[in-house]
Protein backbone atom coordinates (compact mmCIF):
# COMPACT_ATOMS: atom_id res chain seq x y z
CA UNK A 1 0.00 0.00 0.00
CA UNK A 2 1.82 3.11 -1.24
CA UNK A 3 0.79 6.18 0.76
CA UNK A 4 1.60 9.89 0.85
CA UNK A 5 0.71 11.65 4.10
CA UNK A 6 -0.18 15.32 4.57
CA UNK A 7 0.49 17.02 7.92
CA UNK A 8 -0.35 20.66 8.67
CA UNK A 9 1.94 22.39 11.15
CA UNK A 10 2.53 25.54 13.13
CA UNK A 11 5.07 25.38 15.97
CA UNK A 12 4.80 21.61 16.44
CA UNK A 13 8.29 20.89 17.78
CA UNK A 14 6.84 18.95 20.74
CA UNK A 15 4.97 16.51 18.53
CA UNK A 16 6.30 16.38 15.00
CA UNK A 17 9.21 13.95 15.46
CA UNK A 18 6.92 11.46 17.21
CA UNK A 19 4.39 11.72 14.37
CA UNK A 20 6.99 11.44 11.61
CA UNK A 21 8.70 8.51 13.30
CA UNK A 22 5.50 6.49 13.02
CA UNK A 23 4.57 7.80 9.57
CA UNK A 24 7.86 6.90 7.94
CA UNK A 25 7.03 3.27 8.67
CA UNK A 26 4.01 3.37 6.33
CA UNK A 27 4.37 6.39 3.99
CA UNK A 28 6.48 6.74 0.86
CA UNK A 29 6.17 10.53 0.85
CA UNK A 30 5.53 12.95 3.72
CA UNK A 31 4.26 16.46 2.98
CA UNK A 32 4.42 19.09 5.72
CA UNK A 33 2.39 22.23 5.04
CA UNK A 34 3.67 24.79 7.50
CA UNK A 35 2.08 28.12 8.47
CA UNK A 36 5.45 29.85 9.04
CA UNK A 37 6.50 28.22 12.32
CA UNK A 38 8.87 30.15 14.57
CA UNK A 39 10.29 27.10 16.42
CA UNK A 40 12.33 24.21 14.99
CA UNK A 41 9.41 22.50 13.25
CA UNK A 42 11.07 22.85 9.83
CA UNK A 43 14.37 21.42 11.06
CA UNK A 44 12.56 18.38 12.43
CA UNK A 45 10.70 17.91 9.13
CA UNK A 46 14.01 18.11 7.24
CA UNK A 47 15.53 15.37 9.40
CA UNK A 48 12.77 13.04 8.23
CA UNK A 49 13.10 14.09 4.58
CA UNK A 50 9.61 15.55 4.52
CA UNK A 51 8.65 17.77 1.60
CA UNK A 52 7.90 21.15 3.16
CA UNK A 53 5.70 23.92 1.80
CA UNK A 54 5.02 27.13 3.69
CA UNK A 55 1.76 28.99 3.27
CA UNK A 56 -0.22 31.60 5.17
CA UNK A 57 -2.95 30.10 7.35
CA UNK A 58 -6.62 30.84 6.67
CA UNK A 59 -8.28 27.76 8.14
CA UNK A 60 -7.70 24.02 8.24
CA UNK A 61 -9.93 23.19 5.28
CA UNK A 62 -8.35 25.78 3.02
CA UNK A 63 -4.81 24.73 3.96
CA UNK A 64 -5.46 21.02 3.49
CA UNK A 65 -7.24 21.38 0.18
CA UNK A 66 -4.34 23.51 -1.06
CA UNK A 67 -2.04 20.62 -0.22
CA UNK A 68 -4.20 18.16 -2.17
CA UNK A 69 -4.27 20.47 -5.17
CA UNK A 70 -0.61 21.55 -5.22
CA UNK A 71 1.67 18.87 -3.80
CA UNK A 72 1.76 16.73 -6.96
CA UNK A 73 1.03 13.56 -5.00
CA UNK A 74 1.77 10.47 -7.11
CA UNK A 75 1.14 7.55 -4.78
CA UNK A 76 -2.13 5.61 -5.15
CA UNK A 77 -3.22 6.51 -1.60
CA UNK A 78 -3.31 9.70 0.49
CA UNK A 79 -3.48 9.96 4.28
CA UNK A 80 -4.40 12.77 6.65
CA UNK A 81 -2.60 13.15 9.99
CA UNK A 82 -2.34 15.84 12.64
CA UNK A 83 1.08 16.62 14.05
CA UNK A 84 0.06 15.62 17.59
CA UNK A 85 -1.08 12.18 16.43
CA UNK A 86 0.83 8.95 15.87
CA UNK A 87 0.15 5.38 14.79
CA UNK A 88 0.14 2.53 17.26
CA UNK A 89 2.56 -0.28 16.25
CA UNK A 90 -0.38 -2.58 15.56
CA UNK A 91 -1.80 -0.07 13.07
CA UNK A 92 1.58 0.21 11.33
CA UNK A 93 1.57 -3.55 10.91
CA UNK A 94 -2.04 -3.59 9.72
CA UNK A 95 -1.49 -0.87 7.09
CA UNK A 96 1.63 -2.59 5.77
CA UNK A 97 -0.04 -5.98 5.43
CA UNK A 98 -3.63 -5.26 4.42
CA UNK A 99 -5.09 -6.17 1.02
CA UNK A 100 -7.46 -3.49 -0.28
CA UNK A 101 -10.32 -4.56 -2.60
CA UNK A 102 -10.41 -2.62 -5.87
CA UNK A 103 -13.88 -1.21 -5.12
CA UNK A 104 -12.69 0.48 -1.90
CA UNK A 105 -11.77 4.16 -2.19
CA UNK A 106 -11.78 5.22 1.48
CA UNK A 107 -10.50 3.74 4.72
CA UNK A 108 -11.73 4.57 8.22
CA UNK A 109 -9.44 4.34 11.23
CA UNK A 110 -10.32 4.39 14.93
CA UNK A 111 -8.78 7.16 17.01
CA UNK A 112 -7.94 7.17 20.70
CA UNK A 113 -7.86 10.56 22.44
CA UNK A 114 -5.44 10.93 25.37
CA UNK A 115 -5.84 13.91 27.71
CA UNK A 116 -3.13 14.41 30.34
CA UNK A 117 -2.03 10.80 29.78
CA UNK A 118 -5.59 9.52 30.26
CA UNK A 119 -7.34 7.60 27.49
CA UNK A 120 -10.82 9.15 27.15
CA UNK A 121 -12.92 6.03 26.61
CA UNK A 122 -16.41 7.28 27.52
CA UNK A 123 -18.67 10.23 26.86
CA UNK A 124 -19.03 9.26 23.19
CA UNK A 125 -15.31 9.73 22.48
CA UNK A 126 -14.52 6.11 21.77
CA UNK A 127 -14.72 4.49 19.35
CA UNK A 128 -14.16 7.59 17.20
CA UNK A 129 -13.85 6.60 13.54
CA UNK A 130 -12.50 8.96 10.90
CA UNK A 131 -11.86 8.68 7.17
CA UNK A 132 -8.09 9.03 7.12
CA UNK A 133 -6.88 7.18 3.99
CA UNK A 134 -8.34 7.46 0.48
CA UNK A 135 -7.42 6.79 -3.11
CA UNK A 136 -5.53 9.63 -4.73
CA UNK A 137 -7.91 12.11 -6.43
CA UNK A 138 -10.98 10.42 -4.91
CA UNK A 139 -11.10 12.60 -1.81
CA UNK A 140 -11.35 16.29 -0.97
CA UNK A 141 -11.97 18.16 2.26
CA UNK A 142 -15.15 20.01 3.13
CA UNK A 143 -14.79 23.77 2.99
CA UNK A 144 -15.96 24.70 6.45
CA UNK A 145 -14.60 26.85 9.27
CA UNK A 146 -14.93 24.04 11.82
CA UNK A 147 -15.32 20.27 12.02
CA UNK A 148 -14.22 19.61 8.43
CA UNK A 149 -14.04 16.05 7.08
CA UNK A 150 -12.59 14.37 4.02
CA UNK A 151 -15.32 13.28 1.60
CA UNK A 152 -14.77 10.73 -1.15
CA UNK A 153 -16.37 11.09 -4.57
CA UNK A 154 -17.49 7.47 -4.96
CA UNK A 155 -16.73 3.84 -4.27
CA UNK A 156 -16.94 1.88 -1.03
CA UNK A 157 -15.21 2.21 2.33
CA UNK A 158 -13.71 -0.17 4.85
CA UNK A 159 -12.49 0.15 8.41
CA UNK A 160 -9.20 -0.91 9.96
CA UNK A 161 -9.09 -2.57 13.38
CA UNK A 162 -6.21 -0.68 14.98
CA UNK A 163 -5.74 2.88 16.18
CA UNK A 164 -4.36 6.35 15.64
CA UNK A 165 -3.56 8.08 18.94
CA UNK A 166 -4.31 11.79 19.51
CA UNK A 167 -1.98 12.79 22.36
CA UNK A 168 -1.24 16.49 22.74
CA UNK A 169 1.65 17.27 25.10
CA UNK A 170 1.01 20.99 25.59
CA UNK A 171 -0.13 22.65 28.83
CA UNK A 172 -3.73 23.33 29.84
CA UNK A 173 -2.97 27.02 29.25
CA UNK A 174 -2.18 26.20 25.61
CA UNK A 175 -5.31 24.04 25.40
CA UNK A 176 -7.50 26.90 26.64
CA UNK A 177 -5.98 29.35 24.14
CA UNK A 178 -6.49 26.84 21.33
CA UNK A 179 -10.14 26.42 22.23
CA UNK A 180 -10.59 30.17 22.51
CA UNK A 181 -9.64 30.29 18.82
CA UNK A 182 -11.79 27.25 18.02
CA UNK A 183 -14.77 28.99 19.64
CA UNK A 184 -14.65 31.77 17.04
CA UNK A 185 -14.53 29.24 14.20
CA UNK A 186 -17.41 27.32 15.77
CA UNK A 187 -19.31 30.58 16.11
CA UNK A 188 -18.94 31.17 12.36
CA UNK A 189 -20.26 27.65 11.72
CA UNK A 190 -23.33 28.20 13.92
CA UNK A 191 -23.94 31.64 12.41
CA UNK A 192 -23.97 30.08 8.98
CA UNK A 193 -26.42 27.37 10.07
CA UNK A 194 -28.73 30.11 11.34
CA UNK A 195 -28.34 32.83 8.67
CA UNK A 196 -27.04 30.88 5.63
CA UNK A 197 -24.74 33.68 4.54
CA UNK A 198 -21.94 31.45 3.25
CA UNK A 199 -21.92 28.83 0.53
CA UNK A 200 -22.54 25.49 2.20
CA UNK A 201 -20.59 22.31 1.59
CA UNK A 202 -23.23 19.60 2.08
CA UNK A 203 -21.30 16.66 0.67
CA UNK A 204 -20.91 14.91 4.01
CA UNK A 205 -24.67 14.86 4.64
CA UNK A 206 -25.15 13.36 1.18
CA UNK A 207 -22.46 10.71 1.58
CA UNK A 208 -22.71 7.17 2.88
CA UNK A 209 -23.72 6.62 6.50
CA UNK A 210 -20.86 7.27 8.90
CA UNK A 211 -20.20 8.48 12.43
CA UNK A 212 -19.17 11.88 11.08
CA UNK A 213 -22.36 12.19 9.04
CA UNK A 214 -24.54 11.32 12.04
CA UNK A 215 -22.76 13.87 14.23
CA UNK A 216 -23.07 16.55 11.57
CA UNK A 217 -26.81 15.86 11.22
CA UNK A 218 -27.31 16.13 14.99
CA UNK A 219 -25.32 19.36 15.15
CA UNK A 220 -27.19 21.07 12.32
CA UNK A 221 -30.71 19.74 12.96
CA UNK A 222 -30.82 19.23 16.73
CA UNK A 223 -28.04 21.01 18.65
CA UNK A 224 -28.24 24.28 16.70
CA UNK A 225 -32.02 24.39 17.23
CA UNK A 226 -31.71 24.28 21.02
CA UNK A 227 -31.65 27.41 23.15
CA UNK A 228 -28.10 28.82 23.43
CA UNK A 229 -28.72 29.24 27.15
CA UNK A 230 -29.39 25.53 27.65
CA UNK A 231 -27.57 23.48 25.01
CA UNK A 232 -24.12 23.51 26.62
CA UNK A 233 -25.61 22.18 29.87
CA UNK A 234 -27.73 19.58 28.08
CA UNK A 235 -24.80 18.42 25.97
CA UNK A 236 -22.52 18.06 29.00
CA UNK A 237 -25.15 16.11 30.96
CA UNK A 238 -25.80 13.83 27.98
CA UNK A 239 -22.11 13.18 27.53
CA UNK A 240 -21.08 12.93 31.18
CA UNK A 241 -24.02 10.99 32.61
CA UNK A 242 -25.93 9.25 29.79
CA UNK A 243 -22.75 8.37 27.85
CA UNK A 244 -20.87 7.46 31.07
CA UNK A 245 -18.20 10.15 30.86
CA UNK A 246 -17.90 9.97 34.65
CA UNK A 247 -16.19 6.61 34.21
CA UNK A 248 -13.11 8.38 32.82
CA UNK A 249 -12.17 9.53 36.33
CA UNK A 250 -10.87 12.93 37.45
CA UNK A 251 -8.88 13.75 34.30
CA UNK A 252 -11.87 12.59 32.28
CA UNK A 253 -14.09 14.99 34.25
CA UNK A 254 -11.72 17.87 33.47
CA UNK A 255 -11.77 16.94 29.78
CA UNK A 256 -15.53 16.43 29.47
CA UNK A 257 -16.29 19.58 31.49
CA UNK A 258 -13.84 21.78 29.61
CA UNK A 259 -14.52 20.40 26.13
CA UNK A 260 -18.18 19.49 26.58
CA UNK A 261 -19.42 22.41 28.69
CA UNK A 262 -16.95 25.31 29.06
CA UNK A 263 -16.04 25.32 25.37
CA UNK A 264 -19.64 24.96 24.16
CA UNK A 265 -20.73 27.77 26.50
CA UNK A 266 -17.87 29.94 25.26
CA UNK A 267 -19.07 29.45 21.68
CA UNK A 268 -22.57 30.57 22.66
CA UNK A 269 -21.29 33.60 24.60
CA UNK A 270 -19.33 34.65 21.52
CA UNK A 271 -22.41 34.03 19.36
CA UNK A 272 -24.62 36.19 21.61
CA UNK A 273 -22.02 38.98 21.65
CA UNK A 274 -21.75 38.86 17.87
CA UNK A 275 -25.53 39.01 17.38
CA UNK A 276 -25.78 41.97 19.76
CA UNK A 277 -23.27 43.82 17.59
CA UNK A 278 -25.43 43.19 14.52
CA UNK A 279 -28.20 45.36 16.05
CA UNK A 280 -30.81 43.54 14.03
CA UNK A 281 -29.02 43.81 10.67
CA UNK A 282 -28.52 40.17 9.63
CA UNK A 283 -27.73 40.85 6.00
CA UNK A 284 -24.90 38.92 4.42
CA UNK A 285 -22.95 42.13 3.93
CA UNK A 286 -23.19 43.09 7.62
CA UNK A 287 -22.24 39.61 8.84
CA UNK A 288 -19.17 39.48 6.62
CA UNK A 289 -18.16 43.04 7.51
CA UNK A 290 -18.35 42.37 11.25
CA UNK A 291 -16.36 39.13 10.97
CA UNK A 292 -13.65 40.99 9.09
CA UNK A 293 -13.60 44.06 11.31
CA UNK A 294 -13.84 42.52 14.79
CA UNK A 295 -12.51 38.97 14.28
CA UNK A 296 -10.04 39.37 11.40
CA UNK A 297 -11.88 36.68 9.43
CA UNK A 298 -11.98 37.36 5.70
CA UNK A 299 -14.82 35.57 3.94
Amino acid sequence: MKISVIILTYNESKHLARCLESMRQVAEEIYVIDAFSTDDTLEIAARYNAKVHQRKWINYADQFQWALDNCDIRTPWVMRMDADEYLEPALVKEINSIEIPAKVTGIYIRRKVLFKEKWIRYGGFYPHTLLRIWRNAAGSIEQRWMDEHVVISGGETMQLKEHIVDHNLNSIHWWVNKHNNYAIREMVDLLNIKYRFLEEDKRLLGSESSQARRKRFLKEKVYSALSPGARASLYFCFRYFLRFGFMDGYRGFVFHFMQGYWYRLLVDVNLKEFEDKLQGDTSRERLIELLRKDYNIAI
